[in-house]
């Protein structure tokens, strides 16, 4: 294979993590809203989340078997074709207002982000000098980073923009007000997820016209030579990879789905100002992708995940050791950390997978499910006994991070 970078090919498929990592983080969105049209506890409107990592923890290991067998390129398509469908599901949900409907399309996209995720990852990863893989995927990341930095602001434009009522608000209009406003709120969800599902079909007929090279089959080793997923899982890196995975994803969404309560709590401000300042601890993740992406040029990828993993321990302690301002922007920079882990986590893990790449990244998008369990075992802990003791889990989930990367250099695997 070329050791360079096939550039076309590169830049359609990061096409795609900006894609995914903006309706990632639009879905954040519906959360208010739903809650305000359903009338939902709190409990139930974190089922949009749960429906979103599921598919995750469902679909990853399938949509690995698939893309082996049908290839990248047409995996690839197949997600964007799932995709599409889901958003155009919304129509419907918000028609009939059936908050299982909503549920169900939620999962019917996410299933289709899971297996565009399980086809990009590993593809960015061997398109190209196998050396620069890390550095390659950290760049596609940084670009899935830019999704999740302007999301916020469309979804405050288009889901958020008009007046949610409280439930008080809601029981003093009329009956026929009342169901006039839930339907308007309801509908008001269609139109930027019919748009979505146009700009995934758009995008899956722009991409069935690129030549993107045929890598399975090329490698050293045969698809078919072993049991499935059981070879795969008997790569001890993998399985070590994965679990990094599993607390990676845990950690970051665990601290951004606290920070505003925590800094609420330490007095630094009020709820909105809090908000505002979590765009430092998203943006720090797409610059700290651009610059890593440079730095793994140069640097064993390895031994930069070490020291990344190592400083957000370090911020994390600095943290629940402080107080006020200084708790505060700790925390945030922790998000810095945070850029280079997931892509470089994901790069050392498959490195010795050859052809098995695909049944790795299953594997290693069905660790993404760390999303659903880790934040709420934060939220538990701080219940019981404040932040300062429940932020040491995110810190333990860096620690482990950081044995991996270190025990990885330990090997010369890189």
């Amino acid at each position: 294979m070329k050791k360079h970078v096939l550039w076309l090919p590169f830049a359609a498929v990061t096409s795609l993590f900006f894609l995914w990592g903006f309706i990632t983080v639009l879905v954040d969105g519906l959360i208010p809203r739903l809650k305000a049209v359903f009338e939902l506890t709190y409990l139930q409107a974190g089922l949009v989340q749960f429906a979103w990592f599921a598919a995750y923890g469902l679909i990853s290991i399938p949509g690995g078997r698939l893309i082996s067998k049908i290839g990248y390129k047409r995996g690839i398509l197949t997600g964007l074709s799932i995709a599409a469908l889901g958003c155009l599901l919304f129509f419907p949900a918000a028609g009939t207002r059936m908050y299982m409907l909503f549920l169900l399309a939620l999962f019917v996209v996410a299933s289709g982000i899971t297996v565009l995720q399980v086809a990009a990852n590993p593809y960015i990863a061997v398109l190209g000098d196998p050396a620069r893989a890390s550095s390659r995927l950290t760049l596609a990341q940084a670009f899935n980073s830019l999704g999740t930095t302007i999301a916020p602001m469309v979804a405050a434009g288009f889901l958020l923009s008009d007046t949610i009522l409280t439930g008080d608000a809601q029981s003093a209009l009329s009956v026929a007000a009342l169901e006039t406003y839930r339907a308007a709120e309801a509908a008001a969800v269609q139109l930027p997820f019919v748009w979505l599902a146009g700009g995934f079909a758009l995008l899956a007929v722009a991409l069935s016209a690129v030549q993107l090279p045929r890598i399975l089959g090329t490698g050293g080793q045969r698809a078919e030579s072993t049991s499935g997923f059981a070879s795969v899982l008997s790569n001890r890196r993998l399985r070590m990879g994965a679990l990094g995975i599993f607390l990676y994803v845990g950690a970051e969404v665990a601290i951004g789905s606290y920070m505003v309560n925590y800094g609420v709590e330490l007095g630094v401000g009020n709820a909105a100002r809090i908000g505002t300042l979590l765009s430092f601890y998203w943006g720090g993740a797409m610059i700290g992708r651009f610059v890593g992406s440079a730095l793994m040029q140069r640097l064993a990828p390895n031994k930069i995940l070490t020291v990344f993993a190592s400083g957000a321990v370090l911020l994390v302690l600095i943290s629940v050791g402080t107080t006020g301002m200084v708790a505060l922007a700790a925390l945030l920079a922790v998000g810095l950390c945070n850029s280079i882990m997931f892509p470089t986590i994901f790069t050392l893990a498959i490195e010795e997978l050859g052809d098995r790449k695909p049944e790795g990244s299953g594997m290693l998008c069905t660790a993404i499910v760390g999303g659903a369990f880790i934040p709420p075992a934060v939220g538990g802990i701080t219940d019981l006994f404040g932040f300062g003791t429940a932020f040491l889990l995110p810190a333990i989930c860096y620690v482990y991070i950081a044995y991996f990367a270190y025990n990885v250099a330990g090997k010369k695997a890189v």
